[in-house]
């Protein structure tokens, strides 16, 4: 039964990576027919961060009221609405309407299953969750492709990817009796904490620091690689794509890989490794090198970025307590989306003002401050 149960956590994790890349994958077709230039996407995404950030910090609210079941079946539910409407909107002003409910069904049921997981189960568990959003992510753009190359429009695209949330809704909408052997010890470890109240807790600055930093790294790695290797070191345009691509294949590998190793090094020497194989990374795509090391060097980045999003989630219990873990995860969630959403454009900003070159230099500051956030955590925590 409680296997049953975590395979339906895997699959609503998919559905949360589902809706990701569609934008980025459809928007190409998507601005032409709605006659807007190609920047209006950062509208639309910011409008999606902007709600996932909003209802991130609801997150522990909603859960203690609801229940991890009804959050994660309601914003699944909440998603596949909004995917509808993004297939249906007539103009882009409508799209931005149905990106604050994509916003808004995202932000919960991240910070509420992370905490489910973190809380009853192990962190190899964590680690292939965090596996599945990347097959998830993975999907939609192959799906945007199907719908393209067979004239059959971009709207298409998003309605089969709503038509796939609304039956994982129905999944786990019948799931919930699943949910319920764990609800009334949920309610009972449950604590209501303020805003003031949890950014006073030990620990608490140091780690939405690493969240931010983390995911500003991640983010910007992703987004800037193809533009980096092109412009910078005279790699081919489908190169580029190709390699840019292996980052996100490789942190999907390396949560699936560091499942089998993390309950036996623990989460703090799990967090440790990533950082070393992401400096690692970082320094053969900064050093003067081969074009052939540079691209393994991106690789590299992705292998080391994959076990440390998803262990120092797995170690908030650890660090706060079963009771405070549902707040604190909450506003990591929205930290490290605010780090994703403002990083990436803010290297667009220096790149333009300055050389596309300080790629690897952008991201190894971030790796260093949050090494630095990281020791503060653990320091205040009383973890060695």
């Amino acid at each position: 039964m409680f296997s049953i149960l975590l395979v339906i956590i895997y699959l609503a994790f998919i559905s949360l990576g589902l809706p990701d890349s569609l934008i980025g994958s459809g928007w190409p077709a998507m601005h032409t027919a709605l006659n807007v230039p190609t920047s209006y996407a950062g509208i639309i995404t910011m409008l999606i961060s902007a709600n996932t950030i909003i209802s991130s910090l609801l997150s522990d609210r909603l859960t203690r009221r609801f229940g991890t079941g009804k959050v994660t079946a309601m914003s699944v539910g909440t998603t596949a609405l909004a995917l509808f409407g993004f297939s249906i909107a007539p103009s882009f002003i409508w799209l931005c309407v149905f990106a604050i409910p994509y916003g808004l069904g995202a932000g919960a049921v991240d910070a509420a299953l992370n905490n489910y997981v973190a809380l009853h189960y192990k962190s190899r568990q964590m680690n292939w969750l965090h596996c599945f959003w990347g097959v998830g992510a993975a999907i939609s753009p192959y799906v945007m492709s199907f719908a393209l190359t067979h004239q059959m429009g971009w709207q298409s695209g998003y309605r089969i990817i709503g038509i796939v949330q609304v039956l994982l809704t129905i999944v786990l909408v019948f799931s919930l009796p699943l949910w319920i052997r764990r609800r009334s010890s949920e309610a009972e470890v449950t604590a209501q904490l303020s805003m003031r109240q949890l950014f006073a807790l030990p620990g608490v600055p140091q780690v939405l620091t690493a969240f931010l930093t983390y995911c500003a790294l991640e983010s910007t790695a992703g987004i800037w690689a193809s533009s980096y290797l092109v412009q910078a070191r005279g790699v081919s345009v489908p190169t580029a794509a190709k390699f840019a691509a292996l980052f996100y294949m490789g942190i999907t590998i390396g949560r699936f890989l560091s499942g089998f190793i993390s309950d036996r090094l623990g989460d703090r020497r799990m967090i440790w490794l990533g950082t070393v194989i992401l400096g690692l990374g970082i320094v053969l795509v900064l050093l003067p090198l081969t074009v052939s090391v540079a691209l393994c060097g991106l690789l590299i980045i992705g292998l080391g970025c994959a076990p440390i999003y998803p262990t120092i989630i797995h170690e908030t219990p650890t660090n706060f307590g079963a009771e405070k873990s549902q707040a604190v995860i909450g506003i990591q969630m929205a930290f490290a989306y605010i780090g994703s959403t403002f990083a990436p454009p803010l290297f667009g900003l220096l790149a333009g003002a300055i050389n596309i070159g300080l790629y690897p230099f952008y991201l190894l500051g971030f790796m260093l401050i949050m090494m630095i956030a990281i020791f503060g955590l653990n320091r205040a925590v009383h973890i060695d």
